[in-house]
């Protein structure tokens, strides 16, 4: 076995920028290069990236990429080639990582100073049921001991072994349990584990905390949060485009069905690839953006939106997002939603990220889920970067989610988790702790991470462009200023949050009710009857909460009834 070649991109920097740095070397092309790299056998070349023809594109103030080609090669002949050809750029391919704890994450305390036994080998066998005795398949269990931590997965029996050397069942800190679906993490503290027989865990069902869940719709916490459950009903983002850069998306799930309107797979490079999400990811992401409003279920922020998915993981590369931002600009995607992120800067996603704002594209970015500084692309400043947030009260309290609760909470129960990524770019903060949504083939799962916030805003971003009278004159433009407009009404309409860190919530969560308030008051919305005209009125001036059933009411005397029962309940005063 030797170690592998390292994945890089290489490009042709235009002649006037060599010019301004005062190099002299001779000018080459795309085709050039791409047979310079080709015949080099010290050079793997794997793919070529072709650049679309947008014709005018520089004309606006747009920045191009030229054609990139994909290779493999070892770091000193990359380093080697950046000097013998210094008219190319060369930077790494790096892999690209989800922005959502889509696994039990070790937990983060002192070790204490113990001698372990040398050879001593501690073997745990758990099986996790629910509430009435049924087997969970397929949940992952991390055991946290003295040295490292080791994880399992269940199997159809709902059992899974863990083998882990140099512990003993007294050096155990403590053991995570995340099921796949239908059912909440459960977190358990010294544990009081048996070597000898089943280790049993009971999972409490999703229904515990969510009654006739999901036969009974409901709005997630972080949609409620950001007042989406308000909105008049006729608020359903129709005319805005949205993009997700992830797994795909799970298109017979029932809260996606015929929500996604095309798509593209840059894994398998197969036709309909991208309507198959082995990750669980992108799916997830989309039922907070887009989920169905069909009564059953999660349902999303906009609902009627064209949304458009662009599949890179699993192995996602900057390349791959380099492509898929492409695929973004051709399309005139409205916004973007980028629940990933790297440690590295990359100045080839970096123009192309220009690029797309330049084209009017907005992009909104997780911030990343390691604890640390703003991930890229969530660190630069023509993006909208998205932290997260948890509210107490929304979760079990013996659940995993319970591990990331981090001090201050504010008096509605608001705190920052210990995992969100923080910094003076975050822009914005929005719900990622316990979100609910939607994953293959058909089922719902809590999730924590960046990831999960991001599409909360995204989705409010889509619902903004779709009803926002300035996104039909003043910004209808496919340009820098429209991005640059739809950023500031979202973070113009936030709440701030005193979490003891300013750079952990950016401006504060963002309210749709105050993103909206021109086009409730006329500019964008045309009831058809007066009944809808005294609803969202009502709605505007905060005398309402929409009822999840008014939406689907269609009989006046139906509505009014409806109506009738709101007002009733929030104490005010009716004939």
């Amino acid at each position: 076995m030797r170690p592998r070649a390292r994945r890089y991109m290489a490009t042709v920097l235009p002649q006037p920028y060599l010019q301004a740095q005062g190099l002299g070397a001779p000018a080459i092309d795309s085709d050039t290069l791409h047979d310079l790299l080709d015949r080099d056998p010290q050079v793997e070349v794997r793919r070529r990236l072709e650049v679309p023809d947008r014709v005018g594109m520089m004309a606006t103030g747009g920045v191009a990429v030229g054609s990139v080609v994909i290779a493999d090669m070892t770091a000193q002949h990359a380093a080697a080639l950046r000097q013998q050809l210094p008219q190319v750029h060369i930077e790494r391919d790096r892999l690209l990582t989800y922005t959502a704890v889509v696994s039990p994450a070790p937990r983060r305390e002192t070790r204490r100073q113990l001698v372990l036994p040398v050879g001593v080998d501690a073997t745990f066998t758990f099986l996790v049921t629910d509430a009435d005795g049924t087997p969970i398949p397929d949940a992952t269990i991390l055991v946290n001991g003295y040295l490292w931590p080791a994880q399992a997965v269940t199997g159809q029996d709902g059992r899974a072994t863990v083998t882990m050397t140099g512990e003993t069942p007294e050096s155990i800190a403590s053991v995570q349990v995340k099921p796949l679906s239908g059912h909440w993490s459960q977190l358990i503290d010294r544990p009081a584990l048996n070597q000898a027989g089943d280790n049993l865990i009971v999972l409490k069902r999703l229904s515990d905390t969510l009654p006739g869940f999901p036969d009974k719709q409901v709005f997630g916490w972080g949609q409620q949060a950001m007042q989406l459950h308000r909105l008049p009903p006729n608020f359903r983002g129709a005319g805005a485009r949205i993009a997700i850069i992830d797994s795909g998306a799970s298109v017979e799930h029932p809260d996606l069905v015929s929500r996604i309107a095309d798509g593209i797979d840059l894994v398998n490079r197969q036709e309909a690839g991208w309507q198959v999400d082995t990750v669980h990811h992108g799916s997830h992401c989309a039922g907070v953006i887009t989920g169905a409003d069909n009564q059953q279920g999660i349902v999303g922020f906009a609902v009627e939106a064209e949304v458009h998915v662009c599949k890179i993981f699993p192995g996602g590369r900057l390349s791959d997002l380099i492509e898929a931002l492409d695929y973004c600009i051709t399309k005139e995607i409205d916004v973007i939603n980028l629940s990933l992120g790297t440690k590295e800067f990359s100045p080839l996603v970096a123009v192309k990220i220009e690029e797309a704002r330049n084209a009017g594209v907005a992009c909104v970015v997780a911030a990343g889920n390691d604890g640390g500084p703003v991930n890229f692309p969530g660190n630069m400043p023509t993006v909208l970067a998205v932290s997260a947030i948890g509210r107490a009260g929304t979760f079990p309290a013996d659940s995993a989610h319970a591990d990331v609760v981090r001090q201050p909470q504010t008096t509605e129960g608001f705190f920052s988790p210990a995992f969100t990524c923080f910094g003076p770019e975050i822009d914005v903060c929005a719900p990622g702790v316990a979100v609910l949504s939607a994953i293959p083939p058909d089922q719902y799962a809590a999730w924590d991470g960046t990831s999960m916030a991001a599409p909360h805003v995204t989705g409010l971003a889509a619902l903004i462009v779709a009803h926002h009278g300035e996104f039909q004159s003043l910004f209808r433009n496919r340009d820098a200023r429209r991005v640059e407009r739809l950023f500031q009404i979202i973070k113009a309409s936030c709440t701030p949050l005193n979490l003891g860190d300013p750079s952990r919530i950016g401006a504060g969560l963002p309210d749709a009710m105050r993103a909206l308030a021109s086009a409730m008051n006329g500019a964008g919305v045309h009831p058809e009857q007066p009944m809808d005209q005294l609803t969202q009125e009502m709605v505007a001036a905060g005398l309402l909460v929409m009822p999840a059933a008014f939406p689907a009411v269609q009989d006046p005397m139906a509505a009014l009834a409806v109506l009738h029962r709101e007002m009733v309940a929030a104490g005010l005063p009716v004939p």
